[in-house]
Order: structure tokens, then sequence, then C-alpha cells
């Protein structure tokens, strides 16, 4: 039997322990910064398996190095663990039972697919060249994040290349998908408070209405993508929350505005912040009021290496075939995962978990988000093949 059939039919065995792994994490999500339970849980997993465990690792994260008999790199895959606020809507038998939490964008399953691997090559320690680092990082939905911390102790310390995937239902199951370069888009955020000066809906005159500020607002930053970046480059201004008022006749005499802003360039990203800024001072002393603006740079681009996306290609093609494999658009949503792309080389992976038959088809962050399962022994499959790969073609 060849090295590979033994890997996938090593990780085939071990699936159905992935799926009863996830489900025990999509009972028990916890959110970004508050993952006490969920560390503790992959701790005593990954202790049961006799690796030696580092927990506590800017907040709740976690490490484990694997170290095989003979000589080779050092290769890092990542998985995160983190849930988010939104209620459960979804009738399955393994629902959130934490209101107002759930595992609305797979990392449970990426837990579980990790808890997998790292099964696997407790197991095939004497076969196993160099050294094979995984990363539990917490706290990847909500900056500023848990990779930064996890490097700061030590994760990408020696390491030749790293690893992630992000099971994607927008992509179906079996598919495969990554590109060179840019692939997902810096995420800033903003907080905009406008003091203006309430009083009587009748009496508008003795006012500053902070709706209309706001909304003026609104519509004018919605003219820095379209009037004022070039339409070659990515971007997007969002505007996420407008609070405002409380009743029908007292207008309102302050308001709340969050948004985000999502670009590939830095010049672009560096543009529309002194746009923002600008824009703000300039509406409100248009009209009368004041303001607070707390602008909050936030992950940067997820920036694939050109070697390393081309490693994936090539062992992706040879492990599920040359149709699941697929180049991938640009996407807005952002990832910490760049932190690590800063300091190694490394490739991050959308693998598809898409299956309108199981019902999982709906949006990441959807309540009634779910994914098909079988998504993790091909994530598995995939990053312990591009794992063996860079230890036996360090340089392709």
């Amino acid at each position: 039997m060849s090295a590979s059939n033994h890997r996938d039919q090593a990780l085939q065995q071990l699936y159905p322990q992935m799926v009863e792994w996830r489900r025990h994490l999509h009972r028990f999500p916890e959110i970004s910064y508050k993952e006490k339970e969920t560390s503790a849980f992959i701790a005593g997993v990954l202790q049961d398996m006799g690796c030696d465990v580092q927990t506590g690792l800017g907040g709740y994260g976690l490490m484990v190095t694997i170290e095989g008999e003979s000589e080779g790199p050092t290769v890092a895959l990542r998985a995160d663990i983190d849930a988010l606020a939104i209620q459960d809507q979804k009738q399955v038998e393994y629902a959130s039972q934490v209101p107002g939490v759930m595992h609305a964008c797979g990392h449970d399953a990426h837990t579980a697919t990790m808890l997998g691997i790292a099964s696997y090559y407790m197991q095939q320690r004497k076969q196993l060249s160099g050294k094979r680092r995984l990363l539990f990082q917490a706290s990847e939905e909500i900056s500023p994040g848990g990779a930064l911390p996890l490097i700061e102790h030590g994760a990408m310390d020696g390491v030749d290349a790293v690893y992630g995937v992000h099971l994607w239902t927008p992509l179906r199951y079996g598919q495969v998908a990554s590109r060179e370069g840019a692939l997902m888009a810096a995420a800033d955020e903003f907080t905009i408070e406008i003091t203006g000066k309430g009083g009587h809906g009748g009496l508008p005159h003795d006012t500053v209405d902070a709706i209309v500020v706001g909304s003026a607002l609104v519509t004018a930053l919605q003219t820095i993508v379209s009037r004022q970046v070039n339409p070659l480059h990515p971007a997007v201004v969002t505007i996420g929350t407008f609070q405002a008022g409380h009743t029908n006749n007292i207008i309102a005499g302050h308001a709340l505005l969050k948004g985000t802003v999502r670009t590939f360039d830095p010049k672009v990203r560096e543009d529309i912040h002194e746009r923002i800024v600008a824009m703000v001072r300039q509406v409100c002393d248009l009209y009368g009021a004041t303001s607070t603006l707390d602008y909050r740079m936030g992950y940067p681009p997820v920036v694939n290496d050109a070697a390393e996306t081309r490693r994936f290609y090539r062992v992706g093609e040879e492990l599920l075939g040359s149709q699941a494999v697929e180049t991938s658009s640009m996407v807005m949503a952002a990832e910490d995962f760049a932190y690590y792309l800063h300091h190694k080389p490394g490739c991050f992976i959308f693998v598809g978990a898409g299956n309108p038959e199981l019902e999982a088809h709906y949006a990441h962050h959807h309540p009634r988000f779910d994914l098909d399962e079988r998504a993790m022994l091909v994530s598995a499959r995939l990053m312990t093949a591009l794992a063996e790969d860079y230890a036996a073609y360090p340089v392709v």
C-alpha cells in the first residue's frame, strides 16, 4: 500500500471520531475571548492521545508540536476554535445548547479536523519526517484576534511552512479552491458618534437632528468607493449599525454608526481611512453637529505564497482529481491567518462544505448555518498531504 493510501485509510478510520468531536463542540459553543471550556476540551483530547500541549496562549489558544523520528522540516497547520453570538435556528440533534451562541462559521469542524490530524500524527511518529506544529487558535472572529498572541508565544518559531483551511459552504462539497497572492481582504472597523441637539419633533429649527446628519453621512460615505476608488481596485464601505432616537415626536440629539472597510491594496486602504476621517468632520460641521470617530485597522489581507499555492494545486489534483481543484475569486471576508503568512510562506485554502440536500447551503454567520461533515475528511487529507509533500519536496 502506498504512503498516501495508508494515510487516507487511517484518516478515514478517524472520521467518525471527528464527527463526534465536531458535534460536541457544536452543542457547546463559546464566543471569541471566552473559549475556556472549548480550550479545556481540546487540551483533554490531546492529552489523552499523549500530546504535550501548550495551553493559555494569548488567552485560550493551544499548540502541539509532534516530532517524528527522522530529520525534516517543521510544518504548521492551523485551526480556529471560537463561535459567534448568533442564535442557532437549526432543527438538528447537535444544535447549540447555549442561548444566543452558535458555531455559524465552521470553526467547530476546523477544530475536530485538527484533532483528527493530531491523532493521525501521534500514530505515525515513527514514519514522520520533521515536526508538525498544530495550532488551535482562539478568537479569530473578533479583531485583534488570536493569531498575533499565538505568534508571540512562538507558534512560528522554527516553522518552514504554514497551511490553513476554511470549510466553505459557498463551495460545493468535493471541491477545493485557493489562489496565488491576495485571497481575502483586509478588514477595518469604525464607530462614529454624532452629537447634535435634540428637541421637539414639531420644532426642527431649534434642533440639530442627529438622524439627518447621520443619514447624510451614510450617503456621503457610499461615494468613497463609487467615485473615489479606482474601479479596478476592490473595496467595500459598509454601515452595519445606525442607532438613533426612541419615539416619533422627538428629534434625536445623538446617533451611533458602526461600519467596516474591506480592501486589498494598502494604498486604497489608507486612502479610504483618510476619506472617512475627512467626511465625518466635514458633514458634521456642515450641519452644526460634533462627532467622535474611532477607526481601528484590523486584519491585513490574506496573501498566499506563490510557490505554496502551486503546491496546493499540484497536491490537490493528485489527491482529488483536476476537476475538484479551482482557482478562487478574491473574497471580501477577512481572516487573521494573514498574520502567519507575514512570518512564513504558506497557503490558505477553501474546502467545499456546501450541500443543499443536507441543508448545508446557508451563508456563513447565518443562524441556520451547517456544513457537509464529509468536508472534514477532505480537509484532513489535504492538509496532511500538503505537509508530507513539503517534507519530501521543500522547494517547488
